[in-house]
């Protein structure tokens, strides 16, 4: 048993590297298909929504791979606090920005790209 408790500590230092590498990778693709979204969707609130919930998400893919590959406890509980501050506060952003342009008056464009607004025709 001993010996298989020693195996497995070696085993993971070896795959621990090619898996937060992997994270990291899933991230930052993560990010980069947000931006392309952001690009691409026709309103404020499609491109809210793009930005938002893929910002979060890749985010915390590349600091769970950062943390996969960190050397030591300090910067892994640094890493944590990243995490948890990103966590909190790109969530609560989103529905200030959302929340103030719908106080503001900010319509969704509702329906295909293209068509007419059924609202315009007066």
């Amino acid at each position: 048993m001993a010996d298989f408790l020693a195996n497995l500590g070696s085993f993971w230092e070896i795959l621990r590297h090619p898996l937060g590498g992997a994270a990291c990778l899933a991230g930052g693709l993560l990010i980069i298909i947000s931006s392309i979204g952001v690009l691409r969707f026709p309103d404020f609130y499609t491109r809210l929504h793009a930005a938002s919930v893929t910002d979060t998400s890749g985010a915390a893919l590349v600091l769970i791979g950062m943390a996969l590959m960190a050397p030591n406890w300090l910067v892994l509980v640094k890493l944590l606090c990243i995490f948890i501050f990103l966590f909190l506060t790109s969530p609560t952003s989103s529905h200030a920005l959302a929340n103030a342009a719908h106080v503001a008056g900010l319509q969704p464009r509702i329906g295909p790209v293209g068509a007419a607004n059924p609202e315009d025709k007066t």
